[in-house]
């Protein structure tokens, strides 16, 4: 009966139209891959990564803020011509080296289970043959490639999903400008650019996932967002898969949409009620590729296994973002985090993929503890080498059918009850030293 209800449920969700307001948009459930999957891998690619200095804001504050970084001006004038444009970076995103197997088999290799692309950042440039974006496009100059296309099928033979991250507003298109100017009261840019192109995006890419961004300036109904999110959830070829984010209007974030991003690298701290996920990068200065990144200034492998870990045990997806090279490299040393993760996903994935927050997400006992689980059966991170053999977990309730091991090592562990009212002390076998310093026990039928 339990089965036969829920087949109901979800029918009649799929049979629902939904209109085009917030409550009727925010009813829509979440489609289930997107919860399993736990762990995905943005890409930020665009001509930004041809000046790749500062950040993929570089246009921004070169000329659009006012007054604008001067360690920006001063870069144009030290290796550029005075009449040297932003646009004539275009010519040098050549993508010359741009291998969409290789990236795929990198990002597999992650252990993602899904893939973010830039299809169009606030720059405008989008990385498909847009016929809204003419000659400001990947096809039409630059890499004369579509890049969506190109990546899309190489992620999808590998049996991963595959998403599109698409701006909002453009920086200096002169359509979004004359209705900036007006208010937001008129909708020139909506009307003629942004909404032709992202149901042409949709109809032609069916991306699983939207990450929508650059809405912050004007309200959801400048952006006719929930009129568009109808349509998707709808009457769209991806109607049953589609995942989107909450970035569709100022006031919108954390509040209305699919999943929630909220803010940039956001860490909630404590588990909230809906779906989120965690966008973070590891360049820690910037999501593009920068030409004079150093070792300092990006996150090491155990750092990003353990805030991977905390993400997961608070019920979020982890996003990690890399910034290729403008001739379609993605840095080796990039590389070599995301084969890491992978590697350790390998050991530990189990307590990862297809988990659910556990009734007690953290514990500081005899070191920090984060937890997960499956059914009856709870895993326990732990983030540090522990000082002694023997651990002390407050939080497990156990009895005499429980059995515990420890995830990449053979055999069950030797433990004891703390007391009658619950937790356990695990003697652990001598630990192998590990560059993600991040070590899981499965606990089974425990409560």
């Amino acid at each position: 009966m339990l089965t036969l209800a829920t087949l109901v449920f979800f029918a009649s969700h799929a049979a629902a139209r939904y209109t085009a307001d917030w409550t009727s948009l925010d009813s829509r459930p979440l489609p289930t891959w997107y919860d399993e999957a736990k762990v995905g891998i943005f890409v930020h690619w665009g001509v930004f990564s041809v000046p790749a200095f500062e950040s993929e804001w570089f246009w921004w504050r070169w000329q659009g803020q006012q007054p604008p970084e001067q360690i920006c001006v001063d870069y144009m004038k030290k290796n550029y011509p005075p009449d040297f444009t932003y646009p004539d970076f275009a010519p040098g995103f050549h993508a010359q080296f741009f291998n969409p197997g290789d990236w795929a088999d990198i990002f597999k290799a992650s252990g993602a289970k899904y893939v973010v692309l830039t299809a169009k950042h606030h720059e405008g440039f989008t990385n498909w043959g847009s016929p809204f974006s003419w000659n400001w496009n990947s096809v039409d100059t630059g890499p004369l490639r579509d890049l969506v296309g190109e990546l899309g099928e190489a992620v999808r033979n590998r049996s991963l999903h595959y998403g599109l991250y698409n701006s909002l507003y453009e920086w200096f298109n002169p359509l979004y400008l004359i209705d900036k100017k007006n208010g937001f009261k008129s909708q020139q840019y909506v009307t003629n650019k942004l909404l032709p192109e992202l149901f042409k995006m949709v109809v032609r890419y069916k991306p699983e996932l939207i990450w929508s961004d650059g809405d912050w300036e004007a309200p959801d109904s400048y952006w006719n967002s929930t009129q568009f999110l109808a349509w998707l959830y709808n009457d769209s070829p991806v109607k049953d898969t589609i995942v989107t984010n909450d970035r569709w209007g100022a006031g919108c974030y954390c509040k209305h949409g699919g999943y929630y991003n909220c803010e940039d690298k956001y860490t909630p701290g404590q588990l909230p009620k809906h779906k989120w996920e965690k966008c973070q990068s590891v360049d820690k200065q910037s999501w593009g590729y920068r030409r004079n990144m150093k070792t300092s200034e990006l996150m090491d492998l155990p750092t990003i296994i353990k805030d991977l870990v905390e993400t997961v045990a608070l019920g979020g997806n982890y996003l990690l973002n890399v910034g290729p090279t403008p001739d379609g490299m993605i840095p080796v040393v990039f590389e070599e985090r995301l084969r890491g993760i992978g590697a350790w996903l390998d050991v530990n994935g189990e307590a990862i993929y297809g988990s659910k927050p556990w009734r007690i997400q953290r514990e500081d006992a005899s070191l920090p503890v984060w937890y997960t689980s499956k059914g009856s059966t709870v895993y326990a991170f732990l983030t540090a080498k522990p000082s002694k053999p023997i651990v002390e977990l407050l939080q497990p309730k156990c009895d005499s059918s429980t059995k515990v091991t420890l995830l990449g090592h053979q055999g069950p562990l030797t433990w004891t009850p703390i007391s009658a009212d619950g937790g356990l002390f695990v003697l652990l076998p001598e630990l192998s030293q590990s560059v993600s310093q991040v070590w899981t026990i499965k606990i089974s039928d425990a409560k």
